[in-house]
């Protein structure tokens, strides 16, 4: 049974990687790939550590990770979208 969801927690991991590199047209759907990927990978570490009975200190220091790095996103992405006024790829040219 544990077989089955690591075999779907790595499916899900390789999805949302390579959804994570074809989205390149908006920031905002960038990030929402990237914070997919994130929760995959936490879910998987969460099944590792529990099946294997290790310490959960690592979990938390990761989950601590992903929200830091969540809100470093959405604060880079409020402030393109107030400086150039969308979050398209092609209009970030004009910030050079």
């Amino acid at each position: 049974m544990i077989e089955v969801l690591i075999f779907f927690n790595l499916l899900g991991i390789f999805l949302s990687f390579s959804s994570f590199l074809n989205l390149e047209f908006h920031l905002l759907t960038l990030l929402l790939g990237l914070e997919f990927l994130m929760l995959n990978i936490y879910m998987y570490m969460y099944m590792y550590m529990t099946f294997f009975y290790y310490q959960m200190y690592s979990i938390m220091v990761f989950l601590t990770m992903m929200v830091c790095e969540s809100v470093l996103g959405l604060s880079i992405l409020v402030s393109i979208i107030r400086v150039v006024g969308g979050d398209n790829f092609q209009s970030f040219s004009l910030m050079l």
